[in-house]
């Protein structure tokens, strides 16, 4: 896992350091570990520091100061260092250390923009400490326009095969909100980030994720201090901890009974992949409710699943997959009836316009899931306003520039667990002060039928812990227990995924195991198959990092 918190929460925890006066202790450590990160990037890409060039943007802040001290040490190290300063003043003792080490500054009022985006080119590494995790509302002035001209400049060079300079932002990229990850305007895109005392959450949440680059999380001493996370990003390994799997004792009832309602004589192709995923998962047993023609489909294709024309009411399973494919009248009555049943239930595709008119009569709870991307929770979010459970609707761009918010809000106005779909999954729990997000999927995943693949994983795995809560809550525990948290952070975090809390774990669970089977053939098409659902679960492959 990669537990990360909000700017604001840092800053508190840094405050009785800095009245303690630690201020210089822990900019001293910040910078020695900016500069040796620099120094690797260097030796890495550029095979050399000495003699290579370093251009600092530096703002007036904390965040200028590192940078400013960091560059301090690369010219002792005998890079050629220039800074170039967008206001009118820079960091105190971090400018006299430049000066001392024989670096220069130029303000960018005086240099232009023209002549400060051509020092940027010529660089071999650019660091950007223009804005620190306190900054709201993006980059404005001389400083966007300058960050605006580099990067057209580069995506230009990158087009001609050109090679431009390393972007290493100092704690995170210049504009992105370090409590959100939105970017409401210009920023430099890193190729690696360096942060101090604790992941960010900009650096797992979308946009501010795909703009960091590699982050590295450097020690400063304020460690044991930070608080529950309010962001946890799952990552591969956490699969092979938490995943449920099959002892001697069990049988096919105590793996686990999914019923599913998907699919329709117009989208057949839905039920079989929702059935086929969940029984690649590891349920006990599939139960399928629907029409002749598609019911055939799903026997012959998956011949374990049993196929009936039941109703809901009359048919015992511990989850429900409803929605996808399920358009005519029969299914849209299922889905009627799974709404207010007991059981666990992943509600995706057409089950959410059905939850929106729902809502009018009741709330949903925690073991429901809704599915939506950007698109349905605007949809789901403009119902909510009408029944009064929400007091705005947001447009499509705004849940995509800040899609941990409207996911936090979704949940709390629906009752239920949201999955937000995107290049990062997000998952919030109504009332939850933790989110989790799933950001190590290919990119080919971006395809027709990945929904209705994820939507029978997640059936799978909620059959699983609803018979066996308590075996999940185990898992938890001895996952927790090698957690890069403090003891108190560690045991909260411990009791936010208890009881209604543990939905949201289970179902971005899910989505970390579909995130494994989209790169069990390498990064290329077929990203979502029930075949590698299955391999997933057996075979060893090399997932990126989160």
């Amino acid at each position: 896992m990669i537990p990360a918190w909000t700017g604001t929460t840092v800053r508190d925890v840094e405050r009785p350091f800095l009245d303690a006066g630690d201020g210089d202790l822990l900019m001293a450590r910040a910078a020695h570990g900016l500069a040796l990160a620099c120094v690797r990037v260097l030796r890495a890409e550029r095979g050399r520091v000495t003699g290579a060039r370093v251009v600092v943007l530096a703002g007036t802040g904390n965040n200028g100061g590192d940078a400013l001290w960091a560059a301090a040490e690369l010219r002792r190290r005998g890079a050629a260092v220039q800074v170039i300063a967008a206001g009118d003043r820079l960091h105190p003792a971090g400018h006299e250390a430049l000066r001392a080490a024989g670096g220069s500054v130029e303000t960018l009022a005086d240099l232009g923009t023209d002549a400060a985006t051509d020092r940027c080119l010529a660089a071999d590494l650019l660091l950007d400490g223009l804005l620190g995790t306190g900054a709201t509302g993006g980059l404005r002035g001389q400083a966007g326009e300058l960050v605006e001209r580099v990067n057209r400049e580069l995506d230009a060079a990158t087009d001609d095969g050109g090679q431009g300079p390393v972007v290493v932002a100092v704690d995170l990229p210049s504009g992105v909100e370090a409590d959100t990850g939105a970017s409401p305007g210009p920023v430099l895109a890193a190729a690696r980030t360096v942060t101090f005392g604790g992941t960010k959450a900009a650096h797992v949440l979308p946009p501010g994720r795909g703009l960091s680059g590699e982050v590295e999380l450097v020690t400063i001493g304020i460690e044991d201090s930070l608080p529950c996370p309010a962001v946890v990003a799952l990552e591969d390994g956490d699969l092979d901890i938490l995943w449920p799997r099959p002892v001697t004792e069990d049988h096919k009832y105590t793996r686990g009974v999914v019923g599913v309602v998907a699919g329709s004589p117009e989208y057949p192709g839905a039920a079989v992949l929702c059935t086929r995923s969940a029984v690649a998962a590891g349920a006990g047993m599939v139960r399928y409710l629907g029409d002749e023609h598609t019911r055939t489909l799903v026997t012959l294709t998956t011949p374990e699943v049993v196929s009936s024309a039941d109703s809901p009411d009359g048919v015992h399973v511990q989850s429900w997959v409803a929605g996808p494919g399920a358009v005519d009248d029969e299914q849209r009555r299922r889905l009627e009836q799974i709404l207010t049943a007991p059981e666990p239930s992943v509600l995706d595709a057409g089950a959410i316009a059905a939850v929106g008119q729902h809502l009018g009569d009741a709330r949903l709870s925690a073991h429901q899931v809704l599915t939506p991307h950007a698109g349905e929770l605007v949809d789901l979010l403009t119902w909510c306003q009408a029944w009064g459970l929400a007091a705005e609707v947001p447009e499509r761009c705004e849940v995509e520039d800040a899609p941990g918010r409207w996911a936090k809000v979704a949940a709390d106005a629906t009752g239920a667990t949201v999955l937000l779909k995107g290049a990062v999954t997000v998952v919030a729990g109504p009332r939850a002060e933790t989110i989790l997000t799933v950001g190590n999927s290919s990119p080919w995943l971006a395809a027709a039928g990945s929904g209705d693949c994820l939507a029978g994983i997640m059936g799978a795995v909620l059959a699983n812990v609803a018979g066996r809560p308590e075996a999940f809550d185990r898992r938890v525990r001895r996952w927790l227990a090698d957690a890069p948290l403090a003891e108190t952070a560690r045991n909260a975090l411990r009791e936010r995924f208890k009881g209604e809390g543990r939905w949201a774990l289970v179902v971005a669970l899910a989505a970390t195991l579909q995130a494994r089977a989209s790169w069990i053939d390498g990064d290329g098409p077929g990203a979502s198959t029930p075949e590698r659902i299955r391999r997933a679960l057996t075979a060893n492959v090399t997932i990126p990092s989160a």
